[in-house]
């Protein structure tokens, strides 16, 4: 109890860090992160095509979304000759990759808000010592990281899907019956791929301004003193 007396008696709103690099990336970071975790959790779609069904061209419309384990979502197929409930899957589990990037973009939102209250609110805490900035440094440096990782990974489960979903795929089961529709749209799930490496470049660029505040960063040029800056005597 208190400390929580404490950090609520010493909260300072001060918005001079968003005038600064170190606080208007972070407003940047926490925004593109949003984009990012967000295209990609809410996404469904559906694959289309036709089948030939006694003359009658019937449409098949298989959906699918977010975490992307396609195998998971049934769909039925008309005068298809196969089991007699004419129920076939879309193929392919590639939950891991969408579930690592949603995940990271979720954590690195978490972590921008927590650092924006810092910087905003308690600004002095932060840069009384050189613990906070080095922690700051650490954990932006793992994000950094961990957006190529995961960014890589969701760009290559992307792809996959894209295959899995394809209507020219999935009519090579009735080859003489099938015909291809309209392919998903997936602009949305692009744009996800886009955002997570731009989350790579602002977190790994924001590394240095953070570095800027800690003790490892010496002033190339310190001030001179009144004795050395003064010219020499006749």
């Amino acid at each position: 109890m208190d400390t929580v007396q404490n950090l609520a008696s010493g909260f300072t709103l001060d918005l001079g860090p968003l005038k600064e690099p170190l606080g208007f990336i972070r407003v940047l970071e926490w925004v593109f992160t949003i984009f990012a975790f967000a295209t990609t959790g809410g996404y469904s779609g559906t694959t289309h095509f036709t089948v030939n069904c006694q003359g009658q061209e019937k449409p098949v419309n298989p959906a699918f979304g977010y975490p992307f384990r396609l195998s998971a979502n049934p769909y039925t197929i008309p005068c298809f000759s196969g089991p007699p409930s004419n129920q076939t899957y879309l193929q392919g589990d590639f939950s891991s990759s969408a579930e690592f990037f949603v995940c990271v973009g979720v954590f690195g939102f978490l972590y921008c808000t927590a650092t924006l209250i810092l910087y905003l609110g308690y600004q002095n805490v932060y840069r009384q010592t050189s613990r906070g900035p080095i922690i700051d440094l650490v954990v932006t440096s793992a994000f950094a990281f961990l957006w190529l990782v995961s960014s890589s990974a969701w760009g290559k489960g992307l792809t996959d899907v894209k295959w899995a979903t394809n209507p020219k795929h999935l009519v090579q089961q009735c080859p003489n019956n099938c015909t291809a529709g309209e392919f998903p749209s997936m602009g949305r799930l692009n744009a996800s791929v886009t955002f997570g490496f731009l989350n790579l470049i602002l977190w790994a660029g924001n590394c240095w301004f953070i570095y800027k505040e800690t003790p490892f960063h010496k002033d190339p040029n310190p001030p001179a003193t009144v004795e050395e800056g003064r010219a020499p005597g006749p």
